[in-house]
Protein backbone atom coordinates (compact mmCIF):
# COMPACT_ATOMS: atom_id res chain seq x y z
CA UNK A 1 0.00 0.00 0.00
CA UNK A 2 2.53 2.51 0.81
CA UNK A 3 4.60 1.33 -2.33
CA UNK A 4 1.57 2.65 -4.56
CA UNK A 5 0.77 5.61 -2.20
CA UNK A 6 4.68 6.70 -2.72
CA UNK A 7 4.11 5.95 -6.97
CA UNK A 8 1.03 8.07 -6.86
CA UNK A 9 2.63 11.17 -4.86
CA UNK A 10 5.94 10.88 -7.14
CA UNK A 11 3.59 11.07 -10.80
CA UNK A 12 1.32 13.89 -9.22
CA UNK A 13 4.29 15.91 -7.62
CA UNK A 14 6.01 15.83 -11.38
CA UNK A 15 2.80 16.43 -12.97
CA UNK A 16 1.90 19.61 -10.83
CA UNK A 17 5.28 21.14 -11.13
CA UNK A 18 4.62 21.06 -14.77
CA UNK A 19 1.08 22.79 -14.87
CA UNK A 20 2.34 26.66 -14.58
CA UNK A 21 4.62 25.99 -17.65
CA UNK A 22 1.75 24.49 -19.65
CA UNK A 23 -0.85 26.57 -19.01
CA UNK A 24 1.42 30.32 -19.28
CA UNK A 25 2.27 28.36 -22.78
CA UNK A 26 -0.92 27.81 -23.71
CA UNK A 27 -2.35 31.10 -22.65
CA UNK A 28 0.63 32.79 -24.78
CA UNK A 29 0.05 30.95 -27.79
CA UNK A 30 -3.71 31.76 -28.11
CA UNK A 31 -3.08 35.31 -27.35
CA UNK A 32 -0.41 34.75 -30.64
CA UNK A 33 -3.16 33.14 -32.52
CA UNK A 34 -6.07 35.55 -31.96
CA UNK A 35 -3.09 38.49 -32.93
CA UNK A 36 -1.94 36.08 -36.19
CA UNK A 37 -1.49 37.75 -39.15
CA UNK A 38 1.49 38.75 -41.71
CA UNK A 39 2.65 40.53 -39.39
CA UNK A 40 2.87 38.35 -36.56
CA UNK A 41 3.91 34.73 -38.59
CA UNK A 42 6.53 37.13 -40.46
CA UNK A 43 7.92 38.35 -36.72
CA UNK A 44 7.88 34.48 -35.73
CA UNK A 45 9.73 33.22 -38.77
CA UNK A 46 12.72 35.81 -38.92
CA UNK A 47 12.91 35.50 -34.99
CA UNK A 48 13.30 31.44 -35.82
CA UNK A 49 16.71 31.90 -36.81
CA UNK A 50 17.81 33.21 -33.10
CA UNK A 51 16.28 30.34 -31.62
CA UNK A 52 18.59 27.83 -31.06
CA UNK A 53 20.81 30.19 -28.96
CA UNK A 54 17.72 31.29 -27.03
CA UNK A 55 16.48 27.56 -26.39
CA UNK A 56 20.22 26.46 -25.38
CA UNK A 57 20.34 29.39 -22.55
CA UNK A 58 16.63 28.41 -21.24
CA UNK A 59 17.15 24.61 -21.23
CA UNK A 60 20.13 24.73 -19.15
CA UNK A 61 18.12 26.26 -16.12
CA UNK A 62 17.42 23.55 -13.65
CA UNK A 63 13.78 22.92 -14.86
CA UNK A 64 11.94 20.28 -16.89
CA UNK A 65 9.20 22.64 -17.46
CA UNK A 66 11.23 24.40 -20.57
CA UNK A 67 11.27 21.36 -22.59
CA UNK A 68 7.48 20.77 -22.29
CA UNK A 69 6.82 24.38 -22.74
CA UNK A 70 9.45 23.92 -26.05
CA UNK A 71 7.58 20.89 -26.90
CA UNK A 72 3.96 22.71 -26.46
CA UNK A 73 5.79 25.54 -28.94
CA UNK A 74 7.19 23.36 -31.62
CA UNK A 75 3.51 21.96 -32.09
CA UNK A 76 2.43 24.99 -33.01
CA UNK A 77 5.44 25.85 -35.31
CA UNK A 78 6.29 28.70 -32.71
CA UNK A 79 9.54 27.68 -32.48
CA UNK A 80 12.20 25.35 -34.81
CA UNK A 81 12.67 22.12 -34.99
CA UNK A 82 16.57 23.47 -33.74
CA UNK A 83 15.43 25.74 -31.39
CA UNK A 84 13.23 22.11 -30.09
CA UNK A 85 15.98 20.51 -30.34
CA UNK A 86 18.69 22.84 -28.27
CA UNK A 87 16.43 22.81 -25.42
CA UNK A 88 16.51 18.97 -25.29
CA UNK A 89 19.56 18.65 -25.15
CA UNK A 90 20.49 21.98 -22.79
CA UNK A 91 17.75 20.62 -20.37
CA UNK A 92 19.28 19.99 -16.94
CA UNK A 93 16.12 18.05 -15.05
CA UNK A 94 17.42 16.87 -12.15
CA UNK A 95 21.01 16.74 -12.50
CA UNK A 96 21.77 20.82 -10.80
CA UNK A 97 19.38 20.66 -7.88
CA UNK A 98 21.66 16.79 -6.85
CA UNK A 99 24.99 18.48 -7.78
CA UNK A 100 24.53 21.46 -5.26
CA UNK A 101 23.13 18.77 -3.24
CA UNK A 102 26.00 16.50 -3.38
CA UNK A 103 28.27 19.52 -3.11
CA UNK A 104 29.84 18.83 -6.00
CA UNK A 105 32.91 21.32 -6.91
CA UNK A 106 31.14 24.52 -8.53
CA UNK A 107 33.74 24.49 -11.73
CA UNK A 108 32.78 21.13 -12.37
CA UNK A 109 29.16 22.18 -12.45
CA UNK A 110 30.04 24.88 -14.62
CA UNK A 111 31.97 22.79 -17.08
CA UNK A 112 29.06 20.36 -17.91
CA UNK A 113 26.70 23.22 -17.50
CA UNK A 114 28.93 24.83 -20.20
CA UNK A 115 29.15 21.84 -22.66
CA UNK A 116 25.13 21.39 -22.84
CA UNK A 117 25.03 24.55 -23.60
CA UNK A 118 27.76 24.71 -26.49
CA UNK A 119 26.14 21.38 -27.73
CA UNK A 120 22.13 22.18 -27.95
CA UNK A 121 23.57 25.61 -29.58
CA UNK A 122 25.56 23.98 -32.43
CA UNK A 123 23.59 21.20 -32.85
CA UNK A 124 20.20 23.12 -32.87
CA UNK A 125 21.83 26.24 -35.10
CA UNK A 126 23.32 22.97 -37.82
CA UNK A 127 19.58 21.33 -37.51
CA UNK A 128 17.80 24.73 -38.74
CA UNK A 129 20.71 25.00 -41.40
CA UNK A 130 20.44 21.67 -42.73
CA UNK A 131 16.27 21.65 -42.74
CA UNK A 132 16.30 24.93 -44.76
CA UNK A 133 18.78 23.56 -46.98
CA UNK A 134 16.60 20.52 -47.81
CA UNK A 135 13.18 22.14 -48.28
CA UNK A 136 13.82 25.66 -48.85
CA UNK A 137 9.40 25.81 -48.92
CA UNK A 138 9.40 24.91 -45.39
CA UNK A 139 6.59 25.70 -43.62
CA UNK A 140 6.52 28.78 -41.77
CA UNK A 141 2.90 28.98 -40.67
CA UNK A 142 1.30 28.35 -37.27
CA UNK A 143 -0.01 25.48 -36.75
CA UNK A 144 -1.77 26.82 -33.27
CA UNK A 145 -5.23 26.19 -34.46
CA UNK A 146 -4.52 22.70 -35.48
CA UNK A 147 -3.73 21.88 -31.77
CA UNK A 148 -7.28 23.63 -30.95
CA UNK A 149 -8.84 21.29 -33.32
CA UNK A 150 -7.30 18.05 -32.54
CA UNK A 151 -8.31 18.65 -28.67
CA UNK A 152 -11.55 20.11 -29.64
CA UNK A 153 -11.24 23.01 -27.23
CA UNK A 154 -13.32 25.49 -28.18
CA UNK A 155 -11.23 28.19 -29.03
CA UNK A 156 -13.91 30.94 -29.41
CA UNK A 157 -14.71 30.47 -25.40
CA UNK A 158 -11.86 32.59 -25.01
CA UNK A 159 -8.28 32.38 -25.06
CA UNK A 160 -8.87 31.51 -20.80
CA UNK A 161 -10.60 28.63 -21.27
CA UNK A 162 -8.61 27.23 -24.42
CA UNK A 163 -5.88 27.21 -22.60
CA UNK A 164 -7.06 25.70 -19.33
CA UNK A 165 -8.65 22.94 -21.79
CA UNK A 166 -5.36 22.44 -23.02
CA UNK A 167 -3.29 22.22 -20.11
CA UNK A 168 -5.74 19.85 -18.42
CA UNK A 169 -5.85 17.83 -21.33
CA UNK A 170 -1.82 17.42 -21.38
CA UNK A 171 -1.52 17.30 -17.65
CA UNK A 172 -3.93 14.22 -17.28
CA UNK A 173 -1.78 12.48 -19.98
CA UNK A 174 1.54 13.32 -18.37
CA UNK A 175 0.27 11.90 -14.95
CA UNK A 176 -0.79 8.86 -15.98
CA UNK A 177 2.33 8.23 -18.34
CA UNK A 178 3.96 9.54 -15.49
CA UNK A 179 2.36 6.97 -12.96
CA UNK A 180 3.12 3.91 -15.27
CA UNK A 181 6.60 4.93 -15.82
CA UNK A 182 7.31 5.59 -11.70
CA UNK A 183 5.61 2.35 -11.12
CA UNK A 184 7.67 0.36 -13.63
CA UNK A 185 10.91 2.01 -12.31
CA UNK A 186 10.21 0.77 -8.76
CA UNK A 187 9.06 -2.97 -9.40
CA UNK A 188 12.34 -3.07 -12.01
CA UNK A 189 14.22 -1.25 -9.49
CA UNK A 190 17.23 1.12 -9.26
CA UNK A 191 19.87 -1.68 -9.13
CA UNK A 192 18.50 -3.01 -12.30
CA UNK A 193 19.23 -0.08 -14.42
CA UNK A 194 22.60 0.59 -12.54
CA UNK A 195 23.99 -2.60 -13.77
CA UNK A 196 22.24 -2.50 -17.04
CA UNK A 197 24.38 1.34 -17.04
CA UNK A 198 27.62 -0.10 -15.61
CA UNK A 199 28.44 -2.31 -18.72
CA UNK A 200 31.69 -1.87 -21.28
CA UNK A 201 32.87 1.43 -22.15
CA UNK A 202 31.15 1.73 -25.41
CA UNK A 203 28.00 0.12 -24.27
CA UNK A 204 27.78 2.07 -21.19
CA UNK A 205 26.85 5.37 -23.52
CA UNK A 206 24.50 3.86 -25.44
CA UNK A 207 22.63 2.10 -22.26
CA UNK A 208 23.14 6.03 -20.39
CA UNK A 209 21.51 6.94 -23.82
CA UNK A 210 18.48 4.85 -23.63
CA UNK A 211 17.77 5.41 -20.02
CA UNK A 212 17.94 9.11 -20.72
CA UNK A 213 15.11 8.84 -22.87
CA UNK A 214 13.07 7.81 -20.05
CA UNK A 215 10.34 10.71 -19.60
CA UNK A 216 11.10 10.71 -16.31
CA UNK A 217 13.23 12.53 -13.59
CA UNK A 218 13.74 9.31 -12.53
CA UNK A 219 16.18 8.85 -15.28
CA UNK A 220 18.70 11.74 -14.77
CA UNK A 221 18.11 11.35 -10.81
CA UNK A 222 19.95 7.66 -11.96
CA UNK A 223 22.58 8.97 -14.01
CA UNK A 224 24.10 11.49 -12.16
CA UNK A 225 24.05 9.33 -8.83
CA UNK A 226 26.21 6.85 -10.36
CA UNK A 227 28.24 9.42 -12.26
CA UNK A 228 29.03 10.61 -8.97
CA UNK A 229 29.72 7.13 -7.40
CA UNK A 230 31.82 6.60 -10.21
CA UNK A 231 29.73 3.95 -11.91
CA UNK A 232 29.28 5.56 -15.11
CA UNK A 233 32.55 7.35 -16.98
CA UNK A 234 31.99 10.94 -18.14
CA UNK A 235 31.26 9.97 -21.67
CA UNK A 236 28.51 7.95 -20.20
CA UNK A 237 26.90 10.59 -17.87
CA UNK A 238 26.75 13.48 -20.50
CA UNK A 239 25.06 11.05 -23.00
CA UNK A 240 22.58 10.33 -21.09
CA UNK A 241 22.38 14.13 -19.60
CA UNK A 242 22.15 14.93 -23.46
CA UNK A 243 19.49 12.67 -24.22
CA UNK A 244 17.74 12.92 -21.27
CA UNK A 245 14.95 16.35 -22.31
CA UNK A 246 12.78 15.54 -18.83
CA UNK A 247 9.01 15.47 -19.54
CA UNK A 248 9.38 17.15 -22.87
CA UNK A 249 9.04 13.78 -24.90
CA UNK A 250 5.93 13.10 -23.42
CA UNK A 251 4.20 16.15 -24.46
CA UNK A 252 5.81 16.33 -27.90
CA UNK A 253 4.10 12.75 -28.08
CA UNK A 254 0.79 14.71 -26.81
CA UNK A 255 0.75 17.21 -28.71
CA UNK A 256 2.82 17.09 -32.07
CA UNK A 257 1.92 15.65 -35.11
CA UNK A 258 2.26 13.70 -37.17
CA UNK A 259 3.71 10.93 -34.97
CA UNK A 260 6.47 9.74 -37.44
CA UNK A 261 7.62 13.27 -36.60
CA UNK A 262 8.05 12.07 -33.12
CA UNK A 263 9.67 9.10 -33.59
CA UNK A 264 12.18 11.22 -35.89
CA UNK A 265 12.88 13.41 -33.47
CA UNK A 266 13.90 11.13 -30.71
CA UNK A 267 16.48 8.94 -32.81
CA UNK A 268 18.05 12.54 -33.86
CA UNK A 269 18.00 13.31 -30.38
CA UNK A 270 19.67 10.00 -28.90
CA UNK A 271 22.37 9.81 -32.17
CA UNK A 272 23.44 13.40 -30.97
CA UNK A 273 23.37 12.72 -27.47
CA UNK A 274 25.08 9.19 -27.49
CA UNK A 275 27.60 10.65 -30.30
CA UNK A 276 28.72 13.07 -28.25
CA UNK A 277 29.08 10.55 -25.16
CA UNK A 278 31.50 8.39 -27.19
CA UNK A 279 33.27 12.08 -28.45
CA UNK A 280 33.37 12.66 -24.86
CA UNK A 281 34.83 8.64 -23.85
CA UNK A 282 37.07 8.44 -26.66
CA UNK A 283 38.91 11.95 -26.23
CA UNK A 284 39.12 11.09 -22.77
CA UNK A 285 37.58 14.27 -21.16
CA UNK A 286 36.66 13.59 -17.83
CA UNK A 287 35.09 16.42 -15.35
Amino acid sequence: MDLIIDILKDAGIDTLKLIPFLFITYLAMEYLEKATGDKVEGWVAKSQKAGPVVGALVGILPQCGFSTAASTLYAGRVITLGTLIAVFLATSDEMLPIFIAEQVDPAIIAKILLCKLVIGLVMGLLIDFVARIISKATDKRLHIHELCEREHCACEDGPLKSALRHTVNVSVFIFLVSLALTGTIEVVGEETLASFLSGSTFLSVIAAGLVGLIPNCAASVIIVELYLEGVLSTGAMMGGLLVGAGVGLLVLFRSNRPLRNNLIITGVLFIIGVTWGLIFQFAGITF
